[in-house]
């Protein structure tokens, strides 16, 4: 009888490993002497025929380090939802010695990519999501408000995503505010906050309301910038959680949370059946 139990959790285990989106690499990206690549989770019952809306998501790290595999769970989660799920890299300080000016033209080098192979890559051009957490929503959010690019870049494509999901992003680059010790004056060219224009994408926000680099009040005054612009911008608060608290490794109640929120938002933007 055991030996059959052993059997079947095996087996199990070998499903599931097998049902999990295998991710794809592609160079996007070559600038100097660097390469940058990006992983693809496919939906298990893709089909070439049909185009699927696309989630590109960016990791942490305070634009000095971080790993392309931080959101890989995340997107296999949205992977088996039905979208085509991204996770980029992009240069950080301790890799490249570049300042965050470099992240966000790799941000949005990275979503102009999706969009100009959007037909060879199966992705709707028109639903084109950026997520990501701390620094890396900070990069999301600049996609998309920001004018911050590559020289090299085809300026005819568009790098703005159709939507932001943002983990504790660091979204105000301002005086007192997270990167502006970094940044300093030029906080406006750079800062999502400052760049809050009429279109602006719907976007969503997660924060805790212990995070000791972004406050309670930060977010909330960027909700409010969003909505006077005639934006959406959904806030959740989890109460007592700090910064990272969406994480995988961090245990399951949370990254559940933040996953079952981001799905409704994407169900409600008709991009999740």
């Amino acid at each position: 009888m055991k030996k059959i139990l052993l059997f079947s959790l095996l087996l199990a285990v070998g499903f599931f490993t097998w049902a999990q989106p295998k991710p794809r690499s592609f160079i996007y990206k070559k600038i100097d002497t660097v390469t940058l690549k990006m992983k693809i989770y496919y939906p298990n019952n893709y089909k070439k025929d049909k185009i699927y809306p696309a989630i590109v998501l960016f990791f942490g790290g305070g634009w000095n380090s971080g790993t392309i595999d931080q959101f890989k769970n995340q997107a296999i989660h949205f992977a088996a939802k039905g979208m085509i799920a991204i996770t980029p890299d992009y240069r950080v300080n301790k890799r490249q010695h570049t300042s965050p000016f470099e992240s966000v033209k790799d941000g949005r080098s990275a979503i102009r990519y999706v969009r100009a192979h959007a037909h060879d890559l199966g992705v709707d051009p028109n639903r084109i999501v950026a997520g990501g957490g701390s620094a890396g929503g900070h990069v999301a959010a600049a996609t998309d408000l920001t004018n911050i690019d590559e020289a090299t870049d085809d300026l005819n494509i568009s790098a703005r995503p159709n939507a932001l999901i943002l983990f504790n992003p660091v979204f105000n680059n301002g005086p007192g505010e997270y990167g502006y010790d970094r940044i300093g004056e030029r906080y406006a060219e750079i800062s999502p906050y400052h760049n809050i224009l009429k279109g602006a994408a719907p976007t969503l926000v997660f924060l805790g309301t212990k995070d000791h680099l972004i406050s309670v009040q930060t977010a909330k005054d960027y909700q409010e910038r969003m909505r006077s612009v005639g934006s959406r911008c959904d806030l959740f608060l989890y109460e007592g959680q700090g910064h990272g608290f969406f994480n995988f490794s961090k245990g399951k109640e949370y990254y559940e949370a933040t996953l079952r929120q981001s799905d409704q938002f994407l169900k409600e933007l008709g991009y999740m059946k």
